[in-house]
């Protein structure tokens, strides 16, 4: 019976690995679009054979593992590459923030590490209200949209978590105009606050930020509510912010 015993404590052991070593798999395109809507940031790899001997499957399973915030599937549906435009081995990212869609094709990158993997999708990931740090710097200025409307608030305020309701509530609103970014009061923002003429002194206040242009506006002083943020947003996109004199000083065209 020890060595009956021992084998099957064996197979679950397996079974366990290779269960966890595993992701979901999306069967074909209604699932694949089904995915994508439901949040707000997803992954698919799209991979033709995936198994441990398929080029950067395995990296892309540990990748997956440390991203554990962001929903990870597979896909090797035919009919849904198509539709998502996908040629080859590939991993792509899908945000609602910007309607966007982030291709890595595998084939044309030299050496695919876990560690870069992972990279590629935290640098990329926007939600509904990216907070703003080196990382998600990246992702903010390479999106099609340039609009931002930004939050300065200090971690840890009192009205921290209502500010961040309400533009929570109002982002979806403004889907493929703006961005929605947080911006902290902290030492490593102090170029952004700067860039505003602001310090932590004066937080929150919300403003916005025109790629584009390079133009920036702080909203007047006084309650940010949810009215009045989109008062302010619907401003910028009637052109009626542009004859309101700039927060602060000009500054040479830069990132924030």
């Amino acid at each position: 019976m020890a060595p009956l015993l021992s084998l099957i404590l064996s197979l679950l052991a397996a079974s366990v690995i290779a269960e966890d070593s595993s992701l979901p798999t999306l069967s074909d395109v209604t699932a694949a679009e089904a995915f994508i809507e439901a949040s707000e940031v997803v992954v698919i790899g799209f991979f033709e054979t995936p198994s441990d001997e398929t080029f950067d499957y395995k990296e892309f399973v540990e990748a997956a593992k440390s991203v554990k915030h962001i929903p990870v599937v597979l896909c090797s549906d035919k009919e849904a590459w198509a539709k998502l435009s996908i040629a080859s081995d590939t991993v792509a990212i899908f945000r609602k923030a910007d309607n966007h869609q982030d291709n890595l094709q595998l084939s044309e990158t030299k050496k695919v590490e876990a560690d870069g993997l992972a990279h590629f999708i935290t640098m990329n990931e926007l939600l509904y209200i990216t907070e703003y740090n080196q990382v998600t710097v990246v992702g903010l200025f390479q999106s099609e949209v340039k609009g931002h409307l930004l939050l300065f608030i200090n971690r840890g305020s009192g009205d921290y978590k209502v500010l961040n309701d309400r533009l929570g509530a109002l982002a979806s609103e403004f889907v493929g105009k703006f961005l929605f970014v947080l911006v902290h009061g902290v030492k490593s923002n102090e170029k952004s606050l700067g860039y505003f003429s602001l310090t932590s002194r004066d937080l929150p206040r919300a403003g916005i930020y025109d790629g584009d242009s390079d133009m920036k506006w702080l909203m007047p002083e006084g309650e940010i509510s949810t009215e009045r943020v989109r008062e302010f947003c619907q401003s910028f996109i009637q052109g009626d912010l542009k004859e309101v004199k700039q927060a602060g000083e000009p500054h040479p065209k830069t990132e924030l």
